[in-house]
């Protein structure tokens, strides 16, 4: 026993981290599912408020553009350059503002009037729907490693702040946002060299992932500003941004699958119960029944037979009937056993019982079947088929079924009505009395073995067993001894003037239908050899 619970505490380990770790996977791939859609959702929101101020830049250049093209000032002149540097102080997305003529500047907020380049501006790279000019990196102005846009409309012109396309944070995590042209407006620049996107994908609202790297693309409605923007991430960025999420899921996840093979291994080893497989054990027919003789002590003859129950339970253990017959008892289906014992030894036994007209089986009966309504129609009708008289088998109740004393009564009453004997077992042990006995109008008392072990000792249930033959003589009471082991025990109850039956090892332990018919027949054979001789 101590092996087994040792084994199911092995098993149970095992369950329990083997179910964990599935858990911790399956705990990762959550967190690295929410994580990426998080990031996602995060780029998504990005590229938006990305898009959201490239179209307030789009409005605040071309207001500029508008204001600067519309203006009373002369050309150029002292008050239209004041002009001109305060647009540029009201602006926040502007770095330069000036007026072209002839295809060259002609003053700027930066350059003045005085110190301008003679060389003409480049083509344009493109010109949106409103007629805007779009040139990108100008000789005139140029920023080492960064990008810079200018735009311009009729003679005057304004230089982007070259910062918008670098880095923006959201929520503690860096993503990379890039101005990709649309099919009507900006080409596009990737700072990344090996930048692949195809055209299509950079210039539709979309979520996608390439490889590695997640991304996801708002474009402008407006008519203005025909951009659209990527913002990027790479799945380890992600990752890494979202620990909290995923530890947290590989937490959840290995607590709960440690959690779950806990239970299974529980359930399974509910389901392995004792109970649950004592109940498999009987709707399977897998318990044993086998048979002690019981003997004549005078003669040595035997005259009978007690059914007992065995049980080898689902790994291999023996357990004894007083275990499994007490968590039936308790269980409330003890009555399946007895059917089952009833249904072996009418099986087993019917012609035997048949020819033997002095020989009987007892068969052991729960207080729970004294008072099943089922089990006396069972009984009776068992017998019918299998052509058994009732005298044939005998009913033994314990002594502790007769504390309920009116149900009793009326079983045993019915009983002998049918024809059975009964027989109170363990007796000593409980309840009865000699009034008591008298009520329950018995048959024979089985003497507890726990009497026979006293004999030859100084135990003072020793002398109680003559008081207790005196019982059962007065009554008229057959008396049968249980737990006979030595001749000294059987000689003690052998001498007396009443016959008395006696069971036990020093007679025969309990063995298989096989081998005790073909003891009777050895037997039977012996007899009709003696009678013949005799004659």
């Amino acid at each position: 026993m101590k092996l087994a619970l040792r084994q199911r505490v092995l098993v149970t380990l095992a369950a329990t981290l083997v179910a964990a770790a599935v858990g911790l996977l399956a705990g990762y791939w959550a967190g690295r599912t929410i994580a990426l859609r998080l990031t996602a959702s995060r780029l998504s929101r990005e590229a938006a408020l990305a898009i959201s101020e490239a179209n307030t830049y789009a409005h605040d250049d071309h207001a500029a553009l508008d204001a600067m093209n519309t203006s009373r000032y002369p050309y150029c002149s002292d008050e239209d350059m004041e002009f001109l540097h305060q647009l540029l102080y009201d602006s926040i997305f502007l770095k330069e503002i000036g007026r072209i003529r002839d295809n060259k500047i002609a003053c700027s907020t930066t350059l003045g009037r005085e110190h301008l380049s003679s060389a003409e501006l480049p083509k344009p790279e493109g010109t949106g729907t409103d007629g805007v000019k779009v040139y990108r990196d100008p000789l005139f102005f140029r920023l080492p490693n960064v990008a810079v846009t200018t735009l311009q409309a009729g003679d005057s012109y304004v230089v982007l702040y070259p910062y918008f396309e670098n880095f923006r944070e959201l929520s503690g995590i860096q993503m990379k946002t890039k101005v990709i042209s649309s099919s009507q407006g900006l080409s596009a620049h990737p700072a990344e060299k090996d930048f692949r996107l195809t055209q299509p994908i950079l210039t539709r609202n979309s979520d996608f992932r390439i490889g590695d790297t997640l991304y996801s693309t708002r474009c402008s409605s407006l008519v203005i500003n025909n951009i659209c923007i990527t913002a990027s991430l790479s799945v380890s960025e992600a990752l890494l941004a979202n620990r909290g999420e995923m530890k947290a899921m590989l937490a959840l996840g290995g607590t709960v699958g440690g959690l779950f093979g806990f239970l299974v291994a529980l359930l399974h080893w509910r389901n392995r119960s004792l109970e649950n497989q004592l109940r498999r054990a009987i709707r399977k027919d897998k318990l044993r029944v086998v048979f002690q003789p019981i003997v004549n002590l005078a003669s040595g003859e035997i005259v009978g037979a007690e059914a007992l129950s065995r049980w080898t339970d689902e790994e291999g253990f023996a357990v004894g009937p007083d275990i499994f017959v007490k968590i039936a008892e308790e269980r409330g289906f003890v009555g399946e056993i007895t059917r089952l014992v009833v249904r072996h030894v009418l099986r087993d036994f019917a012609e035997t019982l048949r020819t033997h007209a002095d020989f009987h089986i007892s068969i052991n009966v729960a207080a729970a079947d004294l008072g099943d309504p089922r089990f006396l129609p069972m009984l009776e009708q068992s017998l019918d088929r299998a052509g058994v008289s009732a005298a044939s088998v005998v009913i033994e109740i314990t002594e502790s079924s007769t504390a309920l004393h009116q149900v009793a009564m009326e079983a045993i009453r019915h009983l002998r009505r049918l024809g059975h004997s009964v027989h109170i077992d363990d007796f000593g042990t409980g309840y009865s009395s000699l009034s008591y006995l008298h009520d329950l109008s018995v048959d024979a008392i089985k003497i507890d073995q726990s009497f026979t072990r006293a004999i030859g000792t100084e135990a003072v249930t020793v002398s109680i067993l003559p008081q207790i033959l005196a019982m059962a003589e007065t009554l008229h009471l057959q008396v049968i001894v249980e737990g006979i082991e030595t001749s000294r025990q059987a000689a003690y109850f052998s001498g007396g003037s009443k016959s008395i039956l006696g069971q036990g090892w020093l007679f025969g332990r309990p063995v298989p239908t096989e081998e005790f018919l073909h003891r009777l027949r050895t037997e039977d054979e012996k007899a009709a050899l003696v009678a013949t001789a005799a004659a």
